[in-house]
């Protein structure tokens, strides 16, 4: 399988990287691979703060040079290095997140320094290195040092590469909150930089930064908020778990204590642990609690990042409960083939969107070493293929815009490449298949390679211990604080599978409500709160546990009433507590209750030459029309004449029996389905006129009825941003026949693919035998295939381009 996930990193011309930035988007920072072109920022629509990664020093090429040598690329490693060299500029006047600059950036420069002078030290290759990349990493710390001029200590969230920060042209500095996460992920890096160089300023800096957090951290609760203020010290969002907004400072507590070997570090980490565990813990769950009442739930979903955390209790030496939550994450990931960015505690959709993050792909590698166990070797399988078959596309792989239609995001983010891959491939690695060990380093939260040798290492820091007021602990459970990555359970093969076998079916069943920790505490006193689902406004009980619990009812003029909690008025703290939980509760199923009214969002799939289902584009639905979650609709694609749709189509000969395309604008959408309908479509899709729109940064947009029944129109409809509807007018363009397929959600490519052949040879005849033969004859069990056809010159030219395709989505390896 290692050789599998080498072939699907080649195959695509992805790695070696720089191959494929050379031929589509070198030197920006990113590859967007549906429209197989470079982003470069400020050329794009902003995606927000996502946006604050790129900083035109070709990030993903920096954030993948490890993963080459991991994938022992050697030879395209040493071209990479020295393309950085020659050609990355840190010097730029443009505004980037501190935190994402240090993982990717520094962090990429410091893991191909780690490698480089492994493999100089080797004698084979990268005899001229010098140290370049370090010199880059110190000039890159240096810029980012202003951020931390703060009377905290916690740096500025965001930083001008060129002038800094409060500097007049730095348009930054104004910021007051920054994460937890993104002020305590820098001690790896930082500290690497002052071991490597001997200049301790910037491990300083970064200590100071984890001092802060933890002195600020909730005394009685020993947890720490998702937002801090940089100046004050105060807890914005004073919610706590282990997902996006801290993940990442835990990790880095208990691997500074790895690679640097100070106690406080460790002593810190298991602190933190054992409110982890007392409070956020809920196995398989891992809930957000608030910091000040722990015992009372912040929200009712999780999101993705937290996959993360089983493979941090890998490396702490808990495995059981790291067992129990990868596998209820598994499961999730089988119900909608990726992990959703966030979902409810009963495995349904909260944010739909998947930017293909490695996070469980981290946990899975680490739970395999941990164990030993195969198990994990299917998970990892199951992985690599549903990457291949969902998220690969001509010019690499795309994130998913909505897992449960598989619709794509012309976005491929640096980690993909830097941590997915990597990950992957060390999962089904034999040793052998290594040029180094990978036991003699430690992974940053970028995946990046840090040699543990720098522990004893230029220590300019005295290990000063600054930790004060630990909880008194049960030391049993640290007993395994930095375990062997050998087999933890040699006498009992079957451990980890004991521990999973209840949790199979945790996602397909529905899962009963657990009694709440308040209700636990009442025993067999007062019975449960009342629930949101159950109130009843009219219901004079209600209204009294209401009144219980503080909760006051307003009748508003328009008929409507609105719940009010005043904590202070409860009968008890208990009471307070329940009706906090109830307006939580009530909130939840008002959002709830406004999803269910919209439609969910709808797919375009191209599924002609050369794109074969690979591309799947996110379209809006219409509230009239053929219902795409009954019946789906394929057919070749034709403009109309005039192309707003707005009075009778002129060319109805070349709509016919085809899906009509039109742009927004100029009468209703409810009027055009009537004119293309009349004209004989047997569909349609309207192309918004706004230039530059995007799903990627618009929210999904539905195409109302024109106030009339509408019944008389039976064809479907769907709608299509400026960006994604050119993507199907470039293809026509290019190829002139394009088929798309209208659905509900994307269509397996395995049912595609008996057209694939006979699109395939129709297009290329002749020629096509020695290319398809090998490639899907045994599939389609063709015994014999005619050799004897020649086509025209334009078949020839289609032909061409066809092939050209091919070698660039890899067909030609297979």
């Amino acid at each position: 399988m290692g050789s599998e996930v080498a072939e699907m990193a080649n195959s695509c011309n992805l790695l070696p990287c720089f191959v494929s930035l050379q031929e589509h988007a070198y030197p920006a920072d990113e590859l967007m691979p549906l429209t197989c072109r470079g982003r470069v920022r400020g050329q794009e629509p902003s995606r927000g703060d996502v946006d604050d990664a790129l900083g035109k020093f070709s990030l993903t090429l920096i954030d993948t040079l490890d993963t080459l040598v991991v994938l022992n690329k050697t030879k395209e490693f040493e071209e990479a290095v020295k393309k950085v060299i020659k050609d990355v500029n840190l010097d730029n006047d443009i505004v980037v997140s501190v935190f994402e600059t240090n993982i990717r950036v520094l962090g990429g420069l410091l893991g191909g320094h780690s490698v480089a002078i492994m493999l100089k030290e080797k004698g084979e290759y990268m005899q001229w290195y010098n140290g370049e990349l370090l010199h880059m990493a110190k000039e890159l710390g240096y810029k980012l040092l202003p951020a931390f001029n703060t009377t905290s200590g916690l740096p500025y969230p965001r930083v001008n590469l060129k002038f800094g920060v409060r500097h007049p042209e730095a348009r930054t500095g104004t910021e007051t909150d920054t994460c937890t996460a993104c002020a305590g992920t820098l001690i790896l890096e930082f500290a690497a930089l002052s071991r490597f160089t001997g200049t301790s300023i910037f491990e300083e800096y970064a200590r100071k930064a984890l001092d802060f957090i933890w002195e600020k951290r909730q005394r009685s609760s020993n947890l720490v908020g998702v937002t801090i203020n940089i100046h004050t010290g105060d807890w914005v969002r004073k919610d706590s778990g282990v997902g996006a907004g801290i993940d990442s400072y835990y990790e880095y507590l208990l691997k500074a204590y790895v690679l640097l070997g100070d106690d406080s570090f460790l002593e810190r980490f298991n602190t933190h642990y054992d409110a982890i565990m007392r409070y956020i813990s809920q196995p398989p769950l891992l809930l957000d609690v608030h910091i000040h009442k722990p015992m009372l739930n912040a929200r009712t979903w999780m999101d993705s990042l937290l996959a993360f955390f089983p493979g941090l209790q890998v490396l702490k030496g808990d495995i059981r409960p790291a067992i129990e939550t990868h596998e209820m994450l598994y499961q999730v990931i089988k119900k909608h083939n990726f992990l959703p960015e966030a979902f409810t505690t009963d495995f349904r959709v909260h944010w739909a969107q998947h930017p293909l993050r490695p996070e469980f792909a981290e946990s899975t590698y680490f739970l395999y070493k941990a164990t030993g166990d195969p198990y994990y070797l299917e998970v990892g399988k199951t992985l690599i293929e549903n990457l291949n078959k969902y998220a690969r596309v001509p010019c690499g792989f795309a994130a998913m815009k909505d897992v449960r239609t598989g619709s794509h995001e012309d976005r491929m983010d640096s980690f993909f490449l830097a941590e997915m891959f990597k990950y992957l491939y060390l999962l089904f690695a034999d040793k052998e298949d290594m040029i180094f060990d990978i036991e003699d380093y430690i992974f940053t939260t970028e995946a990046h390679l840090l040699p543990l040798w720098l522990s004893t290492t230029n220590q300019t820091i005295s290990k000063k211990n600054t930790t004060t007021e630990y909880t008194e602990l049960d030391d049993s459970n640290f007993d395994w604080t930095c375990p062997n990555t050998q087999i933890l359970f040699p006498n009992d093969p079957m451990f980890a599978q004991s521990i999973r076998e209840p949790l199979k079916n945790v996602v397909d069943k529905s899962c009963p409500r657990g009694i709440s920790r308040a209700e636990e505490s009442l025993g067999s006193g007062p019975k449960p709160p009342l629930r949101a689902r159950d109130f009843m406004a009219s219901n004079p009980e209600h209204l009294e546990i209401l009144k219980k619990m503080g909760v006051s009812l307003i009748h508003l003029k328009d008929g409507r009433v609105q719940l009010v909690q005043h904590a202070v008025q409860a009968a008890s703290s208990l009471d307070a507590e329940d009706g906090l939980r109830f307006m939580q509760e009530m909130i939840e199923l008002s959002s709830q209750q406004q999803k269910e009214q919209q439609l969910p969002p709808r797919a375009v799939q191209i599924v002609s030459h050369p794109f074969f289902g690979r591309v799947v584009l996110t379209a809006g639905p219409a509230q009239f029309g053929m219902d795409l979650s009954k019946h789906k609709t394929r057919g070749f694609v034709a403009t109309i004449k005039p192309y707003n749709g707005c009075s009778e189509i002129t060319n109805p000969e070349a709509v016919k029996e085809k899906i009509a395309l039109m742009q927004r604008g100029q009468c209703m959408f409810a009027e055009k389905a009537r004119n293309i309908q009349k004209a004989g479509a047997i569909g349609g899709i309207v192309i918004d006129d706004n230039e530059g729109s995007s799903s990627d940064t618009a929210p999904l947009f539905q195409m109302a009825g024109d106030g009339k029944n509408t019944d008389d129109i039976t064809i479907p409809m769907l709608f299509l941003f400026n960006k994604e509807g050119n993507i199907i007018l470039d293809a026509i363009r290019e190829y002139e026949a394009v088929e798309v397929l209208l659905s509900d959600k994307a269509k397996d490519r395995g049912k595609i693919s008996g057209y694939l052949y006979k699109f395939s040879f129709h297009l290329c005849p002749g020629t096509i035998v020695s290319i398809f033969s090998a490639l899907h004859c045994k599939r389609l069990s063709l015994t014999k295939l005619p050799s004897d056809i020649f086509g025209t010159q334009k078949e020839r030219h289609n032909c061409y381009n066809y092939f050209a395709y091919l070698r660039r989505s890899g067909y030609h390896e297979k």
